[in-house]
């Protein structure tokens, strides 16, 4: 099936549009990029650089894609934005490629929903069925899980971690890496406890939920330095997958420690 190009669209040599692609009013689309079969554009989408749009995604007026990265270091490096299938883009979102002082590429995964005002950063990897509701936004250099949740206006600190299927409050400024499954709150974000009704909602079994809150007690109590409760988990769920991959993400920490609970 041909694409449905409107003839007021702009359309660089070297783009590469696949078949049943509709591109609508004044948008613009550069030499670099790549829209794969079934990509929907509304009016006014600007396009530019190494950019590769995958399959069924729909886009939404005046979103910005694979314009150069807000980072002073960055030298025009040919680097690449790499947006999955089946997501859905909505109005003003901005998307940045990766930088020589990154993985060269910002990545997006699949069936992902960003609304209104959206950002996402040079050298981010975002998962699949990610949702940022509007005006959230991710810093340089952020790795977002799988079925993670960003609240409307959260922001993320550079070279953060968020865990999957995670959820983060409206409003959280988020500095510290967020466990899988963890739910944070705050104006400086602090974990509030697990991400219960996510949990429930995706089918993870009464059974299952309930030895992941015991973990997370034991996990975040008062009892040794967070080392050894680390340890301790470790020992006493080793046969249980999903706690083991919150052991996991918690021993691989790089730049920064892990969110937690308010002391207050």
């Amino acid at each position: 099936m041909s694409s449905s190009i409107h003839p007021t669209a702009i359309i660089e040599n070297g783009a590469i549009i696949a078949d049943n692609v509709s591109i609508g009013p004044y948008c613009t689309i550069g030499a670099g990029v790549i829209l794969k079969e079934g990509v929907k554009l509304s009016s006014h989408v600007h396009i530019e650089g190494q950019t590769h749009i995958g399959e069924g995604t729909r886009i939404f007026p005046f979103a910005s894609l694979g314009t150069p990265p807000q980072d002073l270091k960055f030298a025009g490096e040919k680097s690449e934005l790499i947006i999955g299938k089946n997501n859905t883009i909505r109005e003003h979102v901005t998307m940045n490629p990766g930088t020589l002082h990154g993985e060269m590429k910002t990545v997006i995964g699949d069936n992902c929903l960003f609304m209104m005002a959206a950002h996402v950063a040079h050298d981010c990897i975002v998962g699949n069925n990610v949702i940022l509701a509007n005006n959230a936004t991710l810093a340089g250099h952020v790795v977002v899980g799988d079925y993670v949740v960003l609240g409307g206006l959260s922001a993320v600190h550079q070279f953060i971690r968020i865990g999957a299927h995670a959820i983060i409050g409206g409003m959280s400024g988020v500095e510290h890496d967020v466990i899988p499954y963890g739910r944070v709150k705050g104006e400086r974000a602090s974990l509030a406890g697990l991400n219960l009704i996510g949990l429930e909602r995706r089918g993870f079994s009464k059974k299952q939920i309930r030895t992941l809150q015991r973990a997370f007690n034991q996990l975040f109590g008062d009892e040794g330095t967070l080392d050894q409760r680390i340890d301790m988990v470790a020992g006493d769920f080793s046969d249980d997958e999903l706690i083991m991959s919150i052991i996991e993400f918690a021993r691989s920490k790089t730049r920064f420690p892990l969110c937690q609970p308010s002391k207050k």
